[in-house]
């Protein structure tokens, strides 16, 4: 999973890191470095010194021993029982020693040895003042870390409120467009940088965006009022011919199925233009949609259907359910469900239930695979088990119309017997 932090805080944690790693490396560098050339310095000034107190006694045996350096002893191989118990063995170089003075206090010096004509030379010096100093800078080189690493830190926040400032300024302009509802050029307000390009580019994908959601909305209006426009006259054709004191009971029965396919023809419109411009619209003041009743209303619509099927549609209302939507949503919704039901039942029933905030449509047909019951609600996608033409979408827009009024759509198989049970569900 990729890191969501803001941009400005991984700009401020690099200038910390980088602040501190180059502070510590040169603090290791320094120590590193001093540690060095001090150890070489003291050990070759040491053997230096020795080695010439030698010579001396050498070439002048008469006279006292003398060193550059203080605290210098000079025994010989006869003699050397004077000399400390921890010297006698020692071979010639320097040596690291510890002891403790005459004070008790510890005691940390060097001793620089040098064998030679049977003289056995001694010379300590004391660094006990280069420990301290020593310790000494480690106390100011971490000091030095921990200042140049909030120098750093307090640089990188300066400097990512200062580059950052155009581009959060972008993001709070959108954010204002986007609370208005209404978009505005971006980059007159911008430099000619990046973020000026980045704004340019912002404005030419709004133009482009408003452009085709314009073109969308003209295509909308445009359908809906050249579809209504026939359904509207068939509609009410049909409606005047049924007052016609001369039909038979045949053509008034056709007549009705014309004016419930006009009704439903009309709904799906009304529906589909709400989808594509997805917006909720609620009835009309005062008004609520009944689900029984148009649950009914679609029942009715379906007769047709089951004439020649030994099939019996019932209708059980537990309970009394109302919803804050238009009835065409509705009936679009339970067409499709209820329709598919009959469709997929060559015989038996098909039980449509009201109760508790949701309806069920139960049938006894062929049911369906737990594992497709998901999958039917994709687009394109049809059952099995029945013929007939159908492109896949009824459900697909079942479900793209029960999201945008916060209902749950599902369909599973029957535990009990065999068939499907479709619901909706108004009331999360």
């Amino acid at each position: 999973m990729q890191s969501r932090r803001k941009l400005r805080f991984r700009l401020l944690i690099s200038f910390a890191l980088f602040g501190f790693g180059l502070s510590a490396l040169f603090a290791a560098a320094s120590l590193y470095v001093r540690a060095k050339v001090e150890n070489q310095l003291v050990n070759a000034s040491l053997q230096s010194d020795v080695d010439q107190a030698v010579e001396n006694a050498h070439s002048n045996p008469g006279q006292p021993v003398g060193s550059r350096l203080i605290d210098a002893w000079m025994w010989s191989d006869r003699t050397i029982y004077k000399a400390p118990l921890g010297w006698q063995n020692l071979a010639t170089g320097v040596y690291d020693m510890h002891d403790v003075d005459k004070d008790g206090h510890p005691r940390h010096y060097k001793l620089a040895v040098a064998r030679k004509y049977g003289l056995i030379g001694f010379i300590s010096y004391d660094i006990s003042r280069e420990d301290l100093g020593k310790r000494q800078l480690i106390t100011s080189l971490i000091a030095s870390v921990i200042l140049f690493s909030l120098l750093s830190l307090a640089i990188g926040m300066w400097l990512s409120r200062k580059v950052l400032k155009p581009v959060t300024e972008l993001a709070h302009r959108l954010r204002d467009f986007r609370k208005a509802g209404r978009a505005e050029l971006l980059a007159p307000h911008f430099a000619d940088d990046e973020v000026g390009e980045l704004a340019q580019a912002l404005d030419e994908y709004s133009t482009r965006l408003t452009a085709m959601v314009e073109r969308d909305r003209e295509f909308n209006s445009d359908v809906s009022h050249e579809l209504r426009t026939p359904l509207a006259v068939i509609s009410s054709t049909t409606e005047l011919l049924q007052g016609s004191p001369d039909l038979t009971d045949k053509l008034r029965e056709r007549l009705k199925r014309i004016e419930r396919a006009s009704r439903q023809a009309t709904e799906l419109i009304e529906a589909l233009l709400l989808l594509s411009r997805a917006e909720r619209r609620g009835p009309t003041r005062g008004e609520i949609t009944d689900i029984a009743k148009v649950a009914t209303d679609v029942i009715d619509s379906q007769r047709p259907q089951i004439r020649d099927k030994p099939i019996e549609v019932e209708l059980l209302q537990n309970d009394s359910v109302t919803v804050n939507a238009p009835a065409s949503v509705l009936s679009v919704a339970l067409t499709n469900l209820i329709g598919n039901a009959i469709k997929y039942t060559l015989e038996g029933r098909v039980t449509v239930e009201v109760g508790k905030g949701r309806i069920d449509i139960i049938d006894t047909g062929p049911g369906i695979k737990p594992e497709d019951a998901e999958r039917l609600f994709q687009r394109g996608v049809r059952g099995e088990g029945a013929g007939g033409s159908g492109a896949g979408l009824g459900l697909a827009i079942v479900r793209r119309l029960c999201e945008l009024y916060g209902w749950d759509v599902s369909m599973k198989p029957r535990t009990d017997a065999n068939g499907a049970i479709a619901s909706i569900v108004f009331e999360r």
